[in-house]
């Protein structure tokens, strides 16, 4: 492998920083927050710089940046300034567009929700409406605002408390419990590309003892053939599989060393792992 390009980020200029760490820091979710002025004029306005980062209490971030170009402030940052409560909708692909559309900048005295067509509903504990269509839609109290500078891009860190939350019935079962795969969210890539969740696989969480690629003999980890992927994959075994998870297959073994690792490559994309591990060891 090439060595790596080593870039100095402190001397690129703001907007070729940004779109360097938005394209390499993703997919982002997004919140579609909603706030009010003092006034009672409610803004939408959506923020990919956004995650969980607690569940007791439940913990949400948000980060208003000050915008790159012009070093202004934006309404969502004012708002929560002045009136410590948001609702942070979550975008799915039946929002894409008309969260987009907010994210354009109308005039001051535009209203985002009839910008875009979507509809307000009165929250149950916080003075901002959420968006009607979203849905999941959590309401919260804003614990603290952190920033982190008063140059251009500077993030600004709205910690917010999930209060309630608002979720469609078709994304529960009978127990309550959240149903992911009913629920496709949007994520933000880099520059104007976003991803769709659709695509979805599962990755097995080992609460077990496992061998490890340093586990492995030397002759499979020295492999001129099985990728860093495979050989992870691998790793994940217990043990050295016994040789009737190969000879199942009912497939011959490979009469030289690297046509054994070539086999055992395809084998593992097929998730035939034991009888990979199996026809490594013969």
């Amino acid at each position: 492998m090439s060595a790596h390009q080593q870039i100095d980020i402190q001397q690129l200029p703001t907007k070729d920083a940004h779109a360097m760490l938005l394209g390499m820091v993703a997919p982002r979710p997004i919140a579609f927050v909603s706030s009010i002025d003092k006034k009672g004029k409610p803004n939408l306005s959506p923020f990919s710089f956004f995650n969980i980062f607690s569940s007791n209490p439940p913990i949400l971030i948000f980060s208003p940046s000050r915008r790159v170009r012009d070093n202004t402030e934006k309404d969502t940052l004012r708002n929560v300034l002045s009136v410590g409560e948001v609702v942070i909708n979550l975008v799915d692909e039946s929002l894409l567009e008309r969260m987009t559309l907010t994210s354009f900048e109308f005039p001051s005295t535009t209203n985002e929700f009839d910008a875009a067509g979507l509809t307000p509903v009165p929250s149950t504990h916080v003075q901002p409406p959420l968006v009607a269509e979203a849905k999941v839609a959590m309401e919260c109290k804003v614990n603290e605002v952190i920033s982190l500078g008063k140059q251009g891009g500077a993030g600004n860190l709205v910690i917010c408390e999930v209060m309630w939350i608002h979720v469609q019935p078709d994304l529960l079962d009978n127990n309550g419990r959240f149903l992911e795969d009913a629920f496709h969210p949007i994520a933000r890539m880099g520059g104007e590309t976003y991803l769709a969740s659709s695509a979805r696989f599962d990755m097995n969480k080992l609460n077990r003892t496992v061998l490890g690629v340093h586990g492995l003999p030397k002759h499979i980890q020295q492999s001129p053939v099985l990728t860093g992927e495979q050989l992870a994959k691998l790793g994940k075994l217990e043990r050295y599989p016994l040789t009737e998870a190969f000879d199942k297959l009912h497939i011959s073994t490979p009469a030289t060393t690297l046509a054994q690792h070539q086999l055992a490559a395809k084998l593992i994309e097929q998730n035939q792992i034991e009888a990979a591990m199996a026809l490594l060891c013969r």
